[in-house]
């Protein structure tokens, strides 16, 4: 367990310290509980973006250092017919539509 300090208002410590004598705990415990149950609502939160993000296992070891190649070579809607793209709008996916000239 880490040590951890924080500040609250006058209001809410009065609160607290009558909760936790009526419940015969320690504030810290009440604390660790408040806390772990709002850990808890925001994870499960419904919209939370990107709330996938490392929740499966790839099996792979270098995808922190390899994440633009494995992208851009496994979405064929962002990769090049050659690989990705290379240059200062490299993060840009490239339109296949074709402009026509102005008349």
């Amino acid at each position: 367990m880490k040590r951890t300090t924080i500040f609250i208002d006058e209001k809410a410590e009065r609160e607290l310290d009558f909760l936790a004598q009526r419940r015969g705990e320690p504030k810290a415990m009440l604390v660790r509980e408040a806390i772990a149950e709002y850990l808890v609502r925001q994870r499960d939160e419904p919209g939370t973006p990107l709330a996938f993000v490392g929740i499966g296992r790839s099996g792979r070891s270098d995808i922190a250092e390899s994440h633009e190649e494995l992208l851009f070579r496994q979405s064929p809607a962002i990769a090049a017919p050659g690989g990705p793209e290379t240059g200062p709008d490299s993060t840009r996916p490239r339109s296949s539509r074709r402009r026509s000239p102005p008349r």
